[in-house]
């Protein structure tokens, strides 16, 4: 199955975006069309009726990659491992990643998050597509 990375990474933002489950979307393995679904909102296609069989792989949303919280980590440790304690404290509580982001923009570091999320993410993904038979095309 192929298609194009870029209407991939698309939909992987868009999954990924809310909570796990909230918005969705699922490749065709035949014609690497991407279906989307969101719990919030009128989409603009119905999902096909067979969405959830083997014709179709679901997007991955960014926590199954381990690209939540864990990035935030793995990123705090090479660039703040001196607040970390402060980052665990920031996670605790809700509105997170708003806070944490003040903390980067702080730190003069929010450009460098935005890039290293961007890398990490399109890696992983690239993973998983070669994890899940899909050839990529570049866009």
């Amino acid at each position: 199955m192929t298609t194009k990375f870029s209407e991939l990474l698309e939909a992987f933002d868009f999954v990924s975006f809310g909570q796990m489950y909230e918005h969705q979307a699922f490749l065709h393995k035949e014609s690497g069309k991407i279906f989307w679904h969101s719990e919030y909102g009128p989409n603009e296609e119905e999902l096909p009726d067979n969405i959830f069989s083997d014709d179709y792989i679901e997007i991955p949303h960014k926590n199954d990659l381990g690209l939540g919280k864990d990035l935030v980590f793995e990123f705090a440790d090479k660039y703040l491992p001196d607040q970390i304690g402060d980052i665990e404290r920031i996670f605790s509580h809700k509105g997170a990643y708003s806070r944490y982001k003040a903390l980067l923009e702080e730190e003069g570091l929010l450009e460098k998050w935005f890039d290293f999320e961007n890398e990490t993410q399109q890696r992983a993904l690239k993973e998983w597509c070669k994890e899940h038979n899909i050839d990529i095309l570049a866009s």
